[in-house]
This record gives C-alpha cells, sequence and structure tokens, in this order.
C-alpha cells in the first residue's frame, strides 16, 4: 500500500508536464516567419526576398545576383532587387525573426522537472554501504499556472517581429532606390560640368591667344582663366561626388569584389508627363506604415506583460517538491527498509515585497507604449502630408525648369548664335550664353532629382521605409536605365 501512494506523489509532477499545450509549428519551423515577411515585402515593392541559413543557399544567392548586375547597366528596380537579396544586414534583420520564433518556442515549452538524490549514511559498517536515501522532484507549479499568459506575450513578440522585418526591408528598398537616384544624378551633373569645361576651355584658349595679339587686356584673360580654374575644380569635385554616390549603392546592394564591375546610366529618366493627386493620403499611411503596426503590437505587449505581472504580484515562486525516503535499521538477522513518502510546497512569502512596484511599473510600461502609439500616428499624418507635397511641389519645379528656363536659354543661345554669324555678338558674349544655358541643364537636372527623390520619399510615407520610421511604380514613373553605357 505504501508503494501505491508512492508512485501517485512522485508521478504528480510528471502529470503537470503533460498537461502542457502543444507548441505550434509555426515557431519551430526552419524559417520560423518569414515567409510572412517576404509575402507582405511582395505585396508592398513588388520584390522577392531571401533568408539563406546555408553556404548552398548564399552560393545560389551570390550567383543569381552576379548575372544581375556583372558589366551590367542596372535600373532601380535591379538594384532594389539585388539589395533585397545581397544585403547582409537584412538578412540578421530576418534572423532576427528566426530568434523571436525560438524565444515563444521556450515559452511554450514546460520547465524541466528538477530531481534531487541523496544517499546518507554512506559507509555505515552496521547497513552495508548506507543508512538512508533520500529523491525528490521538484516542478514550479507558477509555471504552468502563467505559462498561457506568457506564450500570448511571446506570440505578440513574434509578429512585431515580422512586421520589423518587413519593415527594414522597405527601409532598405527605399535607401538604394535613393541611392541609385544620387548615383545617377551625380554623374549626369558630371556629364553637364564636363561639356561646360570644354566650353571654358575654348574661352580660355582664345582669351590667350587674343591677349597675345594685344585685342584683351590682361583683366580679361585673367576673367577667363579664372573661371575656367574654378569649372575645373566643381568638375573634379562633381567627379569624386559620383564616385562615392556609387559606392553607398553598392554598399547597399552588398557587393564586393567582381561584383562590383557594374554601370548606372548617364542621366535619369525624363519627367512623366503628369502626376495624379492621391487621395486619402493620411488614410493610406495609418492603414499601411509598418512601423505604426509595430507600435500597436508594442501596447499590445504591454497590456499582456502587466496582464502578467498581476498574475505573479503576490506569489513569484511557487513549486511542488515530492519524493521518498528510504532508511534502512539494523534488525535481528539483518536490516529492515521502511520507505516514507514526502510531499513538500516552496513558496516566497511575501512580506516586504508586495508586488505594488512591480504593478506600478507595468501600469507605466502600458502608459508608455500608448503614448508612443498615439505620437507614431500624429508623425505619420504628418510625414504623409509632407510629401505629398513635396511630391506635387517638386514636379512643378522640375517642369518648370524644364518647359521654361531651358527652353528660353536654348533661345538665347540660339540667337546670340545668330548675332555673332552676323558678327553683331563678340565670341565672349557667345561663351557666356553657351555657360548660362549649360547651368541652367544643371539646375534643371538637380530639379529632376529632387522629384525623383520625392517620390521615393511619398512611396515610404504611405508604406514605412522612411527616415521617420507601393512602390514607387504605383505613384509615378518607374526608374528605368537610361541610354549609353553608363558608369
Amino acid at each position: 500500500m505504501r508503494v501505491r501512494n508512492l508512485s501517485l506523489v512522485v508521478g504528480f509532477p510528471l502529470i503537470l508536464g503533460a498537461c502542457a499545450t502543444a507548441i505550434p509549428g509555426t515557431y519551430t519551423e526552419p524559417k520560423a516567419g518569414f515567409a510572412n515577411v517576404a509575402s507582405q515585402t511582395a505585396a508592398v515593392i513588388g520584390k522577392r526576398t531571401a533568408f539563406a541559413q546555408t553556404q548552398a543557399e548564399n552560393e545560389t544567392l551570390s550567383r543569381e545576383v552576379r548575372a544581375m548586375v556583372h558589366r551590367k547597366t542596372i535600373s532601380a528596380d535591379t538594384a532594389v532587387q539585388v539589395a533585397l537579396l545581397n544585403n547582409k544586414g537584412l538578412q540578421a534583420a530576418y534572423a532576427n525573426v528566426g530568434l523571436s520564433a525560438t524565444d515563444a518556442w521556450q515559452q511554450a515549452t514546460p520547465e524541466n522537472p528538477i530531481v534531487s538524490i541523496g544517499v546518507l549514511g554512506i559507509g555505515a559498517a552496521e547497513l552495508g554501504a548506507y543508512r538512508a536515501i533520500e529523491s525528490m522532484i521538484a516542478t514550479n507549479i507558477l509555471d504552468a499556472k502563467t505559462r498561457k499568459q506568457r506564450v500570448a506575450l511571446a506570440g505578440v513578440n513574434f509578429r512585431a517581429a515580422q512586421l520589423t522585418a518587413v519593415n527594414d526591408t522597405l527601409t532598405l528598398a527605399n535607401q538604394t532606390r535613393q541611392a541609385w537616384i544620387n548615383a545617377v544624378a551625380a554623374f549626369e551633373t558630371a556629364s553637364y560640368l564636363k561639356r561646360a569645361k570644354a566650353t571654358s576651355d575654348a574661352g580660355s584658349e582664345l582669351a590667350r591667344k587674343l591677349g597675345e595679339t594685344g585685342a584683351l587686356n590682361k583683366a580679361g584673360q585673367a576673367r577667363e582663366q579664372a573661371f575656367n580654374a574654378e569649372l575645373a575644380g566643381q568638375l573634379a569635385r562633381a567627379r569624386l561626388n559620383a564616385i562615392r554616390a556609387k559606392e553607398d549603392l553598392t554598399q547597399l546592394m552588398g557587393l564586393w569584389g567582381a561584383d562590383v564591375d557594374y554601370y548606372v546610366p548617364d542621366a535619369l529618366p525624363a519627367l512623366p508627363r503628369s502626376v495624379g493627386r492621391i487621395t486619402n493620403v493620411e488614410g493610406r499611411a495609418l492603414q499601411n506604415r509598418f512601423d505604426l503596426r509595430v507600435a500597436k503590437l508594442g501596447l499590445e505587449a504591454q497590456a499582456a506583460a502587466f496582464g502578467l505581472t498581476d498574475r505573479t504580484r503576490l506569489v513569484t515562486d511557487l513549486e511542488l517538491i515530492a519524493g521518498f525516503e528510504a532508511e534502512r535499521e539494523a534488525v535481528t538477522g539483518g536490516t529492515s527498509t521502511e520507505t516514507t513518502p514526502q510531499l513538500e510546497l516552496e513558496f516566497a512569502i511575501p512580506i516586504f515585497d508586495t508586488g505594488e512596484a512591480r504593478m506600478r511599473k507595468a501600469e507605466l510600461a502600458y502608459l508608455q507604449a500608448a503614448n508612443v502609439l498615439a505620437e507614431k500616428a500624429v508623425n505619420v499624418r504628418s510625414e504623409a502630408r509632407g510629401a505629398e507635397a513635396a511630391y506635387h511641389a517638386s514636379y512643378k519645379i522640375a517642369r518648370h525648369y524644364r518647359d521654361v528656363l531651358v527652353p528660353l536659354r536654348n533661345t538665347v543661345e540660339e540667337e546670340g548664335l545668330l548675332s555673332y554669324n552676323g558678327m553683331i555678338t563678340s565670341t565672349f558674349e557667345l561663351l557666356a550664353d553657351v555657360r548660362e544655358k549649360l547651368g541652367a541643364s544643371l539646375e534643371s537636372a538637380s530639379a529632376k532629382r529632387d522629384f525623383f527623390m520625392a517620390q521615393a520619399d511619398l512611396t515610404a510615407a504611405i508604406y514605412g521605409g522612411g527616415s521617420g520610421s507601393g512602390s514607387a511604380a504605383s505613384e509615378g514613373t518607374t526608374l528605368a536605365a537610361g541610354g549609353g553605357a553608363g558608369h
């Protein structure tokens, strides 16, 4: 009869462990959560992402990337796709999703029982080898009691990690697109300055020859030569800026070695014929911004943490300890063994720490998360309005340079050339007209760059991934590779 009671006492902790809920398969998958990240990313920007966990997967991606960029002139879309497949920082963000899944997996797993075995009176001569054996199994009852709340909290954190990874992906895509715009615009600027330098060289050489004949004084010669020298410095600086801008793009795409042998177009694409009004931009941003969704889950996590704190306010550690003690006694003709079952309940008495401080901390953490979410919503609205205003304003400015200023400078140059052929205008006046036309072209190129940057900012303001936190083609013109071999 005593042995039967012992079986019940020893088996009680094991029964508690058997009552644990099954672990969801979403936490134990090799790429837990990544499929959701990839699908949400593709829905916004239409690009594929990959999470490489083996050497073979990395080699496959490397070959795919090399085929897209090696000695080719790449478009903005190609640059973004390469970055999403090859940027190691993004791979680290995807690994963080897996870490969050393992945390949830661990919370869903019951705590292992602790087994202790003790032997007393070792070497007692009258009893042979020992006097008594004690065996105990300790199970944390509070762990089983609060597992449901902890698993729910870990699930919220897992979902937040996935949304954070989506936002990180959108951020990289936006940064890469803007880096491509900067690189192409920088080479376009250098191209204009190179043409201006050729014109300036001609003017400087003419000034030198006229000075030799006495037809131009020293001040006139120095003026032309100084302008030529300043333009040479500007061209050198523009070429350096172009190299740096392309290197920034290379870094975001994660390229190195022979893969850096690629080109970008000579110039940005032409402005679209028109841009449409974005309807309900604030509402779309509030609905689609992934960083706002992360903030919402942060509030949900604090609510779950508050409930867990409330359940463990008074009792922070509660353990059930079960076991038996087998004691041997010397009797006439041999030994007698008596087995006694034991059951203990161990917990901390809340004399000093009544849990009020932890409850207050949980309340303030929830209040903090609520205010962070409210501030984020206000900021999202403001960013969306500002991005829309900049998008339309930058288009109007770029179109003004393209349709008004550059044509006027062309007219001035053409008329100056007619006057020069008729010996009405001097050579230096004609060169000045050419330089002013090139200056207007530089300003027009800069305004065009600002428009495409504003276009990328608008997409980021609606979906996330901008500096404050759909592909750009959905709101305007897709940036494609221009003509020429590129740089």
